[in-house]
């Protein structure tokens, strides 16, 4: 197999080269991904500037963009291959239930498919993950090597991409994959408004929320029990239940 990796953490992240390591025993492995941290990104493409690829003595690509910068260029024009897979990750970090919305790491595996390839995205679920070191991050690089090896079996649907959540610790600790639906999280934490040190008012986003739906079947729940959470993801964000309601409201004169 030939697989794209890339992240949202940057190009020189712990995490990112725990996979690159676990994906070189099944195949081929390009990096391409952002050349520093870029969190929270979500889907951005950066359109204001031009994006400059630089091979790194590694063998790495650092991108001077976002996530969804990484993947776009590499699948189109970059690479003189196409993927069979798009890996994103290992992210530090969960990206249970509503941070997948804000994810530069799930980004990079939706820009994939968007772009026509399978994707995954991989986060690595530990307190304060970005004190780690690349050993914290090889357990859950080998429990998606052990997904990938069976990767032909799995026929998604277009435009659905797994989003998988790794307990931090050890194979052992682990208790096996659990097949989840995103949980929710209550409202971030409060903005903080600070001054700077030469007075000017400045805002802190804050952390975000503790989760509100935890319930049995969740990504969250899951997890906290100690398993590995593996949730496909559709990209048509339509709310099909509501189409009916919406229709019914767009009463005939207002809707045509």
């Amino acid at each position: 197999m030939k697989f794209l990796l890339s992240n949202d953490d940057g190009v020189h992240a712990p995490g990112l080269a725990a996979m690159a390591e676990v994906l070189a025993q099944l195949g081929e492995v390009t990096v391409v991904a952002p050349d520093g941290e870029r969190s929270a990104f979500s889907s951005a493409l950066t359109l204001d500037r031009p994006l400059r690829p630089q091979r790194l003595d590694n063998g790495f690509i650092a991108v001077n963009g976002t996530p969804a910068d990484c993947v776009h260029i590499a699948l189109n024009g970059l690479l003189d291959f196409t993927p069979d897979i798009i890996v994103s990750g290992i992210n530090a970090g969960a990206n249970l239930g509503d941070d997948v919305i804000y994810s530069g790491t799930v980004a990079a595996a939706l820009e994939g498919r968007f772009l026509g390839r399978p994707a995954i995205a991989v986060s690595l679920v530990a307190e304060q993950p970005k004190t780690l070191g690349i050993e914290a991050y090889r357990p859950a690089a080998a429990r998606v090597g052990e997904l990938l090896r069976r990767w032909q079996r799995l026929a998604l649907p277009p435009r659905t991409l797994l989003n998988i959540n790794v307990p931090a610790g050890p194979l052992e600790n682990h208790r096996g994959f659990r097949v989840t639906r995103l949980g929710h999280r209550g409202p971030s934490q409060d903005v903080l408004r600070l001054r700077d040190p030469r007075g000017n008012v400045v805002f802190w986003i804050g952390a975000s929320g503790d989760p509100l739906d935890n319930a049995e079947g969740t990504d969250f729940h899951a997890v906290q029990a100690g398993h590995v959470s593996v949730t496909p993801l559709d990209s048509d964000m339509t709310r099909f239940g509501v189409l009916d309601v919406v229709a019914d409201w767009l009463q005939p004169g207002i809707r045509d």
